[in-house]
């Protein structure tokens, strides 16, 4: 420590001082070392409290102190605004210290604040993608001032951006943002899940000249605490009393979180509003303090920071069911336990979750919980398979043996975010000739796979549709069709946002939902059951009153994952050893040998192509949802009709109309013919909508959207590669 400690600003030197650091981590000094002595990009990948921010910022603000900025020093990208008013409170003092303003920059941040930054800019500004899209596209002659001499810019949660088109709006708005100003910031990358850290690098330094180190964060292999726990659901409910099966579940939360600070994770909104409310009547029946929150994106809020403050202060141990809002690292201080209902998306959303607990020297804590339902609409031989059991385990054993998580690879033809660029870029400069129009958008580096034809393509649209209009010399405006887009608020995201309708209970805000509930309906929100009292349907609200009981809500949109190639043909080698798990109750030890019998005997495991009736056959070449997808539709090019029954599924089925004489044998064939094949994946036989959802996709030509299906979605190689014909 000595060396880089001795390299430190003095007033830090006292912060750890003060704060009595024994040490600092390695990941910190090697951040140091990467800022004091190189000129490269950093990328910070180690688990949550790691350290990571500290990393950051230690060097950062040396840099700072020696040479101070003459403009915004430092801009920290943050994917929630809930992160940016949470993420410096344990840096106060060190902040404060530095004698360096941090100035909020989002929609509920302060007016005053925003427009003494704007005439005195200086020290660090802390933004969401969003609200830096609308000082480019507002303030763009304020941003030369403010970022003049910008020297870093930190992007946290960096899985987070990677794994969709909002980090491709961060990365064009930064590569806009370097135009401005002449000037190339350092950037900093921090992310606690990383699949590829070369991906990531490559990501991080797009639009600049820099190179990125990556210092290694391991500290390690840690100990965890797991346990999977199975419950049976017995189909004897009626008069709509939940099952006995359900009913044990809750039973058994309730027991395993009373008296613990737990988050309490699910993979739907809908899921924990029900699990929180049936565990708040337990409660009430048993008159124990009601300690249950919900903590997800359809709560206001002032709701949810309540919920962060009393994880983080109040004496009682809260139990807070959440989804992926608690996923990110804001503080909520030392937790007990993370209990997982059902399967979680990826194994990164695994290790996110997981990272939750185990702070501060504790050992990690994780309670797995599910209810054994099994897809019966495949096929009566493969029915009682529970593939998401099963993924439980492969999940597990991949992060917690191998340190393996999904690799995130950005799409190489964004035509939603192209069209919003071209958009926005027009917003910020008024009317522009084509050809310098497409000089400024396709030179952003993330639209390097785009062609110049593709564009122009894609204007001749726009222009037809009204949302592109050309003047008499040439240039191009905002026609009035697009100026209805533009000129809503929510145009500054990219990311698909529903209609939303406020839920009020007298003037306080409970949260939103995305339909209607009429007057004298019961549902679900906050984990309390309201009764709609009025509707008004122009200001979109609902006003409601509290009601006693237990109801339901449904959202029309919820979050999805793909499996990937690793994570199935792990499902595969689990099916195919006899290897014990002690993380396993003895109720699901039963249930894997059982389902490994079944399998072993189906003949999935060995065949590529399984018979399950008459005219019934399973193709099983266990490779992931996208590879799949590529083969269903090159075997509908020769043919062969297949489907794929659920998102997650790992086989095709594929029914004849009638008995086919060595139907097993034809599959197989017209598969060999796909692995041999070079012919392109443009021609394929693709439903006429097929498309990747985005938001503004409407405005799309379809040519263009069924290319970046064809190129972004499908995998080729990735099936060639890793399906799995015979063993």
């Amino acid at each position: 420590m000595t060396d880089v400690f001795s390299r430190l600003a003095p007033y830090i030197q006292d912060y750890i001082y003060a704060n009595r650091w024994t040490e600092l981590r390695d990941i910190q000094t090697a951040a140091c070392q990467v800022i004091f002595e190189t000129d490269d990009n950093l990328l910070l990948s180690s688990g949550t409290a790691s350290g990571k921010t500290e990393a950051a910022f230690l060097p950062v603000l040396t840099e700072l102190y020696r040479k101070p900025s003459r403009s915004v020093g430092v801009l920290y990208i943050s994917p929630l605004k809930a992160l940016i008013n949470d993420q410096f409170k344990r840096l106060d003092q060190l902040l404060l210290e530095s004698g360096l303003p941090v100035c909020k920059w989002h929609g509920d941040a302060s007016a005053a604040e925003k427009e003494r930054l704007l005439k005195h800019p200086d020290g660090i500004l802390q933004i969401t993608p969003e609200s830096l899209e609308s000082l480019l596209i507002r303030k763009k002659g304020s941003c030369y001032e403010l970022f003049r001499d910008l020297r870093y810019i930190i992007i946290d949660e960096v899985h987070y951006f990677m794994r969709d088109v909002r980090g491709i709006q961060v990365l064009c708005l930064l590569e806009r943002l370097q135009r401005l100003t002449g000037t190339i910031p350092r950037r900093i990358g921090l992310s606690a899940t990383l699949g590829d850290l070369e991906a990531a690098k490559t990501w991080l330094n797009c639009g600049t000249i820099r190179t990125c180190s990556a210092p290694s964060g391991e500290a390690g292999r840690q100990k965890i605490r797991l346990l999977v726990q199975r419950f049976e659901r017995k189909g004897t409910a009626d008069n709509g009393a939940l099952d006995p099966g359900d009913q044990e579940h809750f039973e058994y939360l309730y027991r395993m979180t009373l008296d613990k600070k737990t988050i309490l994770f699910t993979n739907s909104r809908e899921e924990t509003e029900f699990v929180l409310a049936n565990l708040r009547q337990i409660a009430l029946k048993r008159r124990t303090p009601d300690i249950y929150r919900v903590h997800h994106g359809n709560i206001s809020a002032v709701l949810r920071e309540q919920t962060e403050d009393e994880m983080k202060t109040g004496e009682e141990k809260i139990v807070t069911g959440a989804t992926v809002t608690l996923e990110l690292g804001i503080d909520i201080g030392s937790l007990d336990q993370v209990v997982q209902v059902g399967t979680p998306a990826t194994v990164s959303s695994f290790a996110q979750r997981l990272g939750r607990c185990g702070r501060r020297g504790q050992v990690p804590q994780i309670l797995f919980t599910l209810m054994d339902d099994v897809h019966a609409a495949a096929t009566d031989t493969l029915g009682p398979i529970n593939w998401a059991f099963l993924r439980i385990i492969a999940i597990i054993e991949l992060y917690t043996k191998q340190r393996w998580v999904e690799p995130l690879v950005p799409s190489k033809y964004p035509y939603s975010l192209l069209y919003h660029q071209t958009m926005s870029t027009l917003l910020s400069s008024g009317e522009l000739p084509a050809k310098r129009l497409a000089e400024s958008v396709l030179n952003l580096q993330c639209f390097r796979w785009i062609s110049q034809e593709d564009y122009l393509l894609l204007l001749r649209h726009l222009l037809e549709i009204g949302h592109l209009q050309r003047m008499e010399d040439g240039g191009l405006i905002i026609g009035r069709e697009g100026e209805k887009v533009v000129n809503d608020y929510r145009f500054l995201s990219v990311f698909l946002v529903p209609e939303y309708y406020l839920v009020k209970d007298e003037n306080r805000a409970i949260g939103t939902v995305d339909k209607i509930y009429p007057p004298e309906t019961r549902f679900s929100l906050a984990g309390r059951t309201w009764e709609t009292v009025e509707v008004n349907e122009k200001s979109k609200v609902i006003f409601v009153k509290p009601v006693s009981g237990i109801s339901t809500v449904d959202w029309n949109v919820n979050f999805t994952a793909d499996l990937h190639t690793v994570l199935v043909q792990k499902l595969r080698s689990i099916l195919l050893s006899d290897d014990s798990y002690p993380y396993l109750s003895d109720s699901c030890r039963e249930r894997l040998t059982e389902i490994r019998n079944l399998a072993r005997n189906s003949g999935i495991l060995t065949k590529l192509v399984t018979q399950l009736s008459e005219n019934k056959y399973a193709v099983f070449p266990w490779i992931g949802t996208r590879e799949l997808f590529t083969l269903h539709f090159l075997l509908l090019q020769r043919g062969i009709k297949s489907k794929i029954l659920w998102r997650t599924c790992v086989y095709l089925e594929v029914t004849f109309s009638g008995h086919v004489r060595d139907a097993a044998e034809l599959i197989q064939e017209a598969i060999q013919d796909v692995l041999a094949a070079t012919e392109s994946l443009s021609e394929l036989p693709l439903p006429d909508k097929v498309q990747i959802e985005h938001k503004y996709n409407e405005f799309i030509p379809p040519v263009l959207l069924r290319k970046e299906f064809v190129e972004d979605f499908l995998d080729l190689d990735g099936l060639k590669k890793g399906l799995i014909l015979e063993n």
